[in-house]
């Protein structure tokens, strides 16, 4: 036998739930009144009284009446008469009455039922229907695919809240999803970059060995001492490729401590302000130290800055703020690097915190990769902005206490 839908099951339930009550005291109060209107209506005592009445005249007629009696008896005859009538009519009535409340009650159970089942109907869809559609999200869910967008089926008001902290739910788990997702590919590029680290660390110490040695026996032969001089050149980019990689291969290590990011700010725009690009502080006064790992901390905004001054033409300029900022009631420091380059073009702009990811000819592509890992290690947020023949902005957030805050949509 195949099974009730939900929504069958509540009207039946609603339609009996309303139904059976009512008519219950509909046919209740019709036999009550047809039991009750023959006593109602005095027709039997009237009766009664008509008989007893009419043998006491005929008993007074049978003795010598005085005229005057004669009349009191008569009187008392037609009035017995009048009421005795009276009461067989309203008898009659009474009677007719049974029939039209038992016809009133039938028609009362007939209405009460259609609005009944009309109400039930529609209680039925405001319940059905919006509970379909949570059980079809939650199957959504469930399987990691989006919930539909549109405007929602019709239901209490109460339903609309439950959407919305579904999607509210949906959207944490889909970002939770993706925050793990990421986290296995960010341990998979460390592994490998540990890996290509030690494989060019082991080889690079007994080469630049031997090409000291090559440089002390050479003699002076100018055309030996371009040779060597190819190989120093190609030794230290391969020893700098393998501090980077070494550098993404492993997250911040030691005791964490007091940071003054405006200080660290402040001696990383001394050491590469250039002729090329003006790099410039602008800090808040009062900002509270970060707890993190400085030389991390450094090296992440070293690359930054690195990048924007090779990102600006000649005299541009790289301003780096410092301020504070609140996000979901988190006290952080904020730190935004802003060049005056040539721009990232929008296309690319999704993909420069990705490993392995550059435009720079012999570059790693890990300068970005290890900002952001260095940024997520400290629990903070970091985002880029740029708009072609403007300029890039960096924007690096901390925690003031170091405690991880949950990411999502940034606040400015």
């Amino acid at each position: 036998m195949k099974r009730l839908s939900f929504r069958q099951r509540v009207l039946i339930s609603l339609v009996l739930f309303a139904l059976i009550p009512a008519s219950g005291l509909l046919l209740g109060g019709a036999e009550l009144v047809r039991n009750a209107l023959p006593v109602l209506s005095g027709r039997a005592p009237w009766e009664h009284a008509a008989n007893t009445g009419r043998k006491a005249i005929a008993a007074a007629r049978a003795s010598r009446l005085t005229p005057e009696q004669e009349a009191a008896v008569a009187d008392h005859e037609q009035v017995l008469s009048n009421s005795l009538e009276q009461a067989s009519r309203v008898g009659y009535l009474f009677s007719r009455i049974v029939v039209i409340a038992a016809a009133v009650a039938t028609i009362g159970i007939a209405l009460l039922a259609l609005i009944a089942s009309r109400t039930a109907g529609h209680l039925s869809r405001q319940l059905s229907r919006p509970l379909s559609e949570v059980v079809e999200w939650t199957e959504l869910i469930a399987r990691g695919r989006p919930l539909p967008e549109g405007p929602p089926r019709k239901g209490a008001p109460e339903f609309e809240t439950l959407r919305r902290r579904m999607r509210k739910m949906a959207s944490a788990l889909a970002a939770a999803r993706e925050r793990e997702l990421e986290a296995e590919r960010l341990e998979a590029f460390r592994e490998t970059a540990r890996r290509v680290a030690h494989e060019l660390k082991n080889p690079l110490t007994p080469i630049r060995l031997a090409v000291a040695s090559l440089r002390r026996a050479s003699g002076g032969d100018a055309r030996l001492t371009e040779y060597i001089e190819v190989l120093e050149t190609e030794s230290r980019r391969l020893e700098l490729m393998a501090r980077s990689f070494a550098q993404f291969g492993t997250l911040p290590e030691g005791t964490a401590a007091d940071v003054d990011l405006v200080e660290l700010a402040r001696a990383v725009a001394h050491s590469l302000s250039s002729g090329r690009a003006h790099v410039m502080v602008e800090a808040s006064d009062d900002l509270p130290l970060v707890r993190g790992y400085h030389d991390a901390l450094s090296r992440a905004l070293t690359n930054i800055v690195i990048n924007a001054v090779e990102a600006c033409p000649d005299g541009g300029t790289v301003t780096v703020s410092v301020g504070k900022r609140w996000y979901e009631g988190r006290a952080m420091v904020e730190l935004r690097v802003r060049d005056t380059g040539a721009g990232i073009p929008a296309e690319r702009l999704d993909t420069i915190w990705q490993p392995y990811v550059t435009s720079k000819p012999g570059g790693t592509g890990l300068g970005l990769a290890i900002v952001r890992q260095t940024v997520l290690a400290h629990h903070g947020l970091v985002q880029a902005s740029s708009t072609e023949g403007v300029g890039t902005e960096i924007v690096i957030a901390l925690p003031v206490d170091g405690s991880a805050v949950e990411t999502g949509t940034q606040e400015e």
